[in-house]
């Protein structure tokens, strides 16, 4: 019987994934492999959200993509509302758009993006069914830390955000978005990631901005020190 030679689509594209993934996880120097399959719907259910969550998430986008409050809107190419599930029980909240943000209208797509979405994949997670966005929505010039008229500006909308998803954690990248959630937290972000704070009830995990580690891209203790932050939220939410 001649042998079948013609690849399945599908399946070489579920090989390329796996690969990108055990890539990353040696990247960062990770032995231990967490399995997917280890994830049913009795440990990690998918959590069932008000139905109106996602016209309620929208009405918001709505609103930032026409906002003016603040200085920021004069420069921008588009806001960047953010994207993701409406009953996310992860969320990723950010600094502020780049360029690549600024010109595309979406959250995370430049090379910090892309070092973000390998994260998410090798949390187990799909970036469609977490939720992203950042403290501010549009983009600050030269992508210089935005200013406080700024931020408190433009944080009611993320507050917004967060109420209408209610996710179980919220994933701080790097120091502006940590300072929002934990403005008590003192030292920089070495000495605050790693743990959990309480915020309002969610609890929040600190960590570094993935475009600090593609300024640093050949440190792999920082690579290892972000892992180690997100098997705890893996652990959390039920995904080892």
């Amino acid at each position: 019987m001649p042998s079948n030679t013609m690849s399945d689509p599908k399946f070489d594209r579920l090989l390329e994934d796996v690969g990108c993934r055990l890539r990353f996880l040696h990247e960062i120097g990770v032995e231990d492999v967490p399995a997917a399959r280890r994830v049913t719907e009795k440990s990690s259910p998918r959590r069932a959200g008000d139905p109106a969550a996602a016209s309620r998430l929208g009405s918001v986008n709505d609103e930032i993509l026409t906002c003016r409050k603040c200085g920021l809107a004069e420069g921008r190419t588009h806001a960047v509302p953010g994207e993701g599930d409406a009953a996310a029980e992860l969320m990723f909240v950010g600094e502020g758009p780049g360029r690549d943000e600024d010109s595309q209208g979406r959250p995370f797509v430049g090379r910090a993006g892309q070092l973000l979405t390998k994260i998410i994949a090798a949390m187990t997670f799909e970036r469609s069914r977490v939720f992203i966005t950042n403290i501010v929505k549009c983009r600050p010039p030269e992508n210089r830390v935005p200013q406080r008229g700024e931020v408190e500006s433009c944080t009611p909308y993320l507050l917004r955000q967060v109420e209408i998803i209610r996710p179980r954690v919220i994933v701080s990248l790097g120091k502006t978005a940590t300072d929002f959630f934990v403005p008590d937290a003192t030292g920089g972000m070495t000495a605050i990631r790693g743990k959990f704070y309480d915020w309002n009830g969610t609890r929040i995990m600190p960590t570094f901005h993935p475009s600090y580690l593609v300024r640093n891209e050949g440190n792999r203790e920082i690579k290892r020190m972000v892992w180690d932050d997100m098997r705890q939220v893996m652990a959390l939410l039920g995904r080892t």
